[in-house]
């Protein structure tokens, strides 16, 4: 996007920089049909796009939207080119919905940080900071904690004692790391996460809940993002471990001792228990319940709202309470729905056979 920044781009009075149609279709390598000079300066979908939008159609049976959008620039496959519209100008691209995300970053530029520590942040004893660190307001950093070099770290972050926290990562405010957790390069984490807390281990004994120490630590590798007001403990007496890539979504507690593999997917209100191995490229979605000690295979799905209670084997599309592969699940809700007029079918036999017709 730089030759976009250079030759194409300016700011167009309303916060964003704008964008035309020119500079758009050479930095998404498309075919321009139509103004080369009509500019954009935000982006909207098809049926709100107006005339400083830039927007997209991708599917057909979207097309119908597009005679009524005004957009300034529409990015559209091949096959829909020619789809009626009063849109300035087209940039004709084989994937419109990738060559919309590959030029976000020019009309919503992200504010550039500007390192240093302001006067309101604590440090403790011993704390390391690499080159072109920011430490915003009210953030506390305990003693011994390292920061790596380009990374920030918002408005009332804590760090507790002997955090590490790599290169290019960003902490957004209120995200608590407890002490001993480890943070790679280029994680962002948002706001109100709170990772390396105490899992929940108790022992009964003696009449009372007794509480058992978590000696682990939670290790967040490189290239994680994890949404708001997430949970991840540490472990009792292994770590916890999100592995490289992963992503995970708002409102996820993962407990202590799970091991989570590369470039998986947790979404929203997922909850997995201690001691569970999610292996690389597994996808949670939203609500799934994991209970504990278990393993998800390698690249296996897990639909919404499903409840584990086993172990996934790799590749496979589980679903349902308790989760099942995903079409003998189907089949068994369908048969569930059947029960109405089965017992409806029962109810008149026993009625017939009681009246001796």
């Amino acid at each position: 996007m730089a030759g976009v920044a250079r030759s194409g781009t300016h700011n167009g009075g309303e916060g964003h920089p704008a964008l035309t149609a020119e500079s758009i279709a050479a930095a998404v390598g498309g075919r321009l049909v139509g103004d080369p000079q009509a500019t954009v300066t935000e982006v909207a979908p098809l049926d709100r796009a107006k005339s400083h939008h830039l927007t997209f159609l991708a599917t057909a049976r979207y097309a119908p939207l597009l005679a009524a959008a005004d957009a300034g620039v529409v990015l559209v496959t091949p096959a829909l080119a020619d789809s009626p519209g009063p849109s300035r100008a087209r940039v004709v691209v084989d994937e419109p919905h990738d060559a919309m995300i590959s030029l976000l970053d020019a009309l919503y530029p992200r504010p550039v940080p500007v390192p240093g520590v302001h006067s309101t942040a604590i440090l403790g004893r011993g704390v390391s900071l690499g080159e072109r660190v920011s430490i915003g307001p009210y953030a506390v950093l305990g003693h011994g904690a390292r920061i790596g070099g380009g990374t920030v770290l918002h408005a009332h972050a804590v760090v507790g004692d002997d955090v590490s926290i790599g290169a290019e990562s960003e902490i957004f405010d209120h995200v608590t790391l407890y002490s001993g957790t480890v943070i790679g390069d280029r994680v962002r984490i948002h706001s109100g996460t709170r990772i390396g807390a105490d899992g929940f281990g108790y022992v009964f004994r003696e009449g009372a809940h007794q509480k058992i120490p978590h000696v682990g630590r939670c290790v967040i590798e490189s290239d994680v993002e994890i949404g708001a007001n997430t949970t991840i403990d540490r472990g009792s007496i292994d770590d916890t471990v999100i592995g490289t890539g992963t992503r995970i979504d708002n409102l996820v507690h993962v407990a202590h001792n799970v091991r989570v593999g590369r470039l998986c997917l947790l979404m929203a209100q997922v909850g997995v228990a201690g001691s569970v191995r999610l292996e690389d490229g597994c996808i949670l979605a939203g609500q799934v319940g994991v209970s504990g000690h278990h393993t998800i295979g390698a690249g296996a799905r897990l639909a919404a709202q499903a409840g584990v209670f086993g172990d996934i084997p790799a590749g496979e599309t589980w679903s349902g309470y308790p989760a099942r592969p995903h079409r003998e699940a189907l089949r068994a809700q369908a048969a569930l729905f059947k029960l109405p007029a089965l017992m409806r079918a029962i109810e008149r036999l026993i009625e017939r056979g009681k009246t001796g017709d």
